[in-house]
């Protein structure tokens, strides 16, 4: 079903409006929008329209960094989440087989964790714990929005609540928030266009039981074909993160367990001893883009809506996650001093301080990815002093470390809130 869009250029009677805020896309991202903004005395319509089940079948998994633990803190869910997620305290970067590695500790960073894995049905439970205690939210799921219109003090959604029976209803908000995916019907449909490209590779994921004990170690190792992320999991599980070529990534997934074990043992250099494939393997494309736009007059973008980046670094989800910790707190300051939320004056606070930097990331992940899948001499030889100055210069690895976790640039005040 297409989704309309129109826009009233002329004056509009004052809308009776539903809600404040209508935030269309119920997952990770678009629940921690509503959560953070649970005390702000704004009324919330949060719409999704695919069963959590859907995502959940996937049992994705998470890097959490450092920032977005405290920003979790600061909406008070951390309590909630960090019994069921794993820290990590070592991180392992290499280069292929080389000898050459750089290890990363807490002590680099004073802290006592470099970051979290978390589950994704363990971050959405706890969400969605949290929200459906708030009076000022309300959840409608399953709810695909069909219809757009962009009045002058406001925006009316025509959502259908049954695809059986054909149940539309109208909403009337004073801003709409896109929080519904990197094919964000809600960005496609008010003309917002994208900048970037898909990369020639794909990500095989799956999760493995090890003979050997993770010791809460994430590993990145660079191969030609591309980057593997072995994230430690609960239960001295594993989730991993193969990228390759696209017709490999499908060949690899396609492999009978055995012959996959096989390769994936190879590829972990025996670190982990024996392996065991637990579930389903899945296989996604991997693309970078950028939104032209994060805002318009009655709108924002948020998460992969306004932007998606390689996974190398496990990156992603946080990128989402700021970004709604800083709408919150553009809005709910904004609401304070009583100006008008979806003023494009107001909305242009949080592109200016999120478009940056997620540019600074999107980049950053690219370099990564394109100088380590890479046998071309001269670039293995610069990529290998990086590494080398990584490993012995404490400045450069504190700052990367930083930047990796999240702690450099401009924290929302729900993380300063800890």
């Amino acid at each position: 079903m297409a989704l309309q869009q129109l826009t009233q250029t002329v004056p509009t009677p004052q809308l009776d409006y539903d809600c404040d805020i209508a935030i269309v896309g119920g997952g990770i991202v678009g629940l921690t929008l509503a959560c953070a903004l649970k005390d702000s005395g704004l009324k919330i319509a949060l719409m999704e329209a695919k069963p959590q089940s859907v995502a959940a079948a996937k049992g994705q998994a998470y890097n959490v960094s450092l920032l977005s633990e405290r920003i979790f803190q600061g909406i008070g869910v951390w309590d909630k989440i960090l019994p069921q997620v794993i820290p990590y305290r070592h991180i392992r970067l290499s280069d292929a087989d080389h000898s050459g590695i750089v290890q990363f500790y807490p002590t680099d960073l004073g802290t006592d964790a470099l970051g979290y894995v978390a589950e994704h049905q363990v971050l959405l439970d706890s969400l969605q714990e949290l929200f459906q205690d708030c009076p000022n939210v309300s959840w409608l799921c399953p709810a695909e929005v069909v219809k757009v219109e962009y009045l002058a003090d406001g925006v009316e959604l025509e959502i259908v609540q049954s695809k059986i029976q054909n149940l539309k209803s109208k909403i009337r908000t004073r801003l709409l928030v896109g929080a519904d995916g990197a094919k964000s019907r809600i960005r496609e449909s008010a003309g917002i266009r994208t900048r970037g490209w898909q990369y020639w590779q794909s990500c095989v994921v799956a999760t493995i039981k090890p003979e050997k004990s993770h010791n809460n170690t994430a590993f990145e190792r660079f191969w030609p074909s591309g980057p593997m992320g072995v994230l430690p999991l609960p239960d001295n599980r594993c989730r991993v993160v193969w990228t390759a070529p696209h017709q490999e990534a499908q060949a690899l997934s396609e492999l009978d367990e055995k012959e996959f074990i096989e390769k994936l043992e190879h590829r972990t250099g025996g670190l982990l001893g024996r392996l065991e494939l637990e579930g389903k393997r899945f296989v996604f494309n991997v693309q970078l883009m950028q939104s032209d736009r994060y805002t318009l007059s009655r709108l924002a973008l948020i998460g992969d809506a306004a932007h998606c980046c390689h996974p190398v670094g496990g990156q992603g989800i946080n990128m989402g996650i700021r970004d709604a910790a800083a709408l919150a707190e553009v809005l709910q300051s904004a609401h304070q001093l009583g100006e008008d939320i979806g003023n494009i004056q107001v909305l242009k606070r949080y592109e200016r301080w999120r478009k940056q930097e997620n540019l600074a990331i999107l980049g950053f992940t690219d370099f990564l990815d394109r100088i380590f899948s890479n046998n071309w001499l001269p670039v293995v030889a610069i990529r290998r002093l990086g590494l080398w100055m990584l490993q012995n210069i404490p400045p450069l690895k504190t700052y990367a470390l930083q930047f990796m976790t999240g702690l450099r640039g401009r924290p929302p005040q729900l993380a300063s809130r800890c």
